[in-house]
């Protein structure tokens, strides 16, 4: 059966996250139901990561299988026909072999945070960043991120209902960087556990308002414990920039 890559962009507001949940609306849901009405098939679309509600994503990528060969064009140009009015958009799609799968072929994973530092509620960026009052240390905030990069136990910026089968993973990069006014922290690695970015951010916030430095962040990271983590940041700011294969 004919596979298919696909792109895709979305602001997550309006949504319960990416997973399909009974009574609520999800990404995943409303990509299903676009498949439905130009194909006729109902044929799930696999998500690279299942973000959570509220969470945006500007290179989210999925597959779909479908019993009739179609122009990847087509399937991109058709599901987007049928998403409107929904805040989501198919930005590529692409046929791919058989054994391609969205979520176990990806080889890293990055997301973006936003942070916005001002005193007035945000307007145009409402929903799609963190608005903090005071302005931040970002050297500092840089400092304590080197801290959490390479292989750790992350068991202190891990839900406590995550699903992971351990709490070790390797961070890549997060790195904290300002641009255009705004503060942004890159995070990039195979993959995360559930809520790791967040609870990153909310931490290195902490560093960055002087509440803590950045040997309480290896000291965090080091007690293995949830309850040593910073307060976690809202799911407004956070962006699944990009998968890699």
């Amino acid at each position: 059966m004919p596979r298919y890559k696909l792109t895709i962009e979305y602001d997550g507001t309006p949504f319960a996250g990416w997973q399909i949940q009974d009574g609520q609306p999800s990404v995943q849901g409303v990509l299903a139901q676009a498949v439905r009405a130009f194909s006729g098939e109902d044929a799930p679309v696999h998500g690279a990561g299942r973000t959570d509600s509220g969470v945006h994503a500007t290179g989210q990528v999925g597959h779909v299988e479908l019993a009739k060969e179609w122009r990847a064009d087509t399937v991109g140009d058709a599901m987007n026909a049928h998403l409107r009015p929904h805040p989501v958009a198919v930005l590529a799609a692409e046929r791919v072999a058989d054994d391609f799968h969205a979520r176990f072929s990806a080889t890293g994973r990055r997301y973006v945070y936003r942070l916005i530092v001002r005193r007035a509620d945000l307007a145009l960026e409402r929903d799609r960043a963190w608005r903090i009052r005071r302005p931040l240390d970002v050297a500092a905030m840089a400092e304590g991120a080197a801290r959490l990069v390479g292989r750790h136990d992350f068991t202190t910026f891990r839900a406590i209902g995550c699903q992971s089968a351990s709490p070790v993973k390797t961070l890549d990069r997060l790195e904290v960087e300002t641009l255009d006014g705004e503060i942004r922290v890159h995070a990039a690695a195979r993959s995360f556990l559930h809520h790791q970015v967040r609870s990153m951010v909310g931490t290195l916030v902490k560093v960055g308002e002087g509440a803590w430095t950045p040997d309480d962040v290896s000291a965090a990271l080091e007690a293995k414990d949830r309850t040593r983590c910073g307060p976690m940041a809202p799911s407004a700011g956070l962006y699944l920039a990009e998968v890699t294969y």
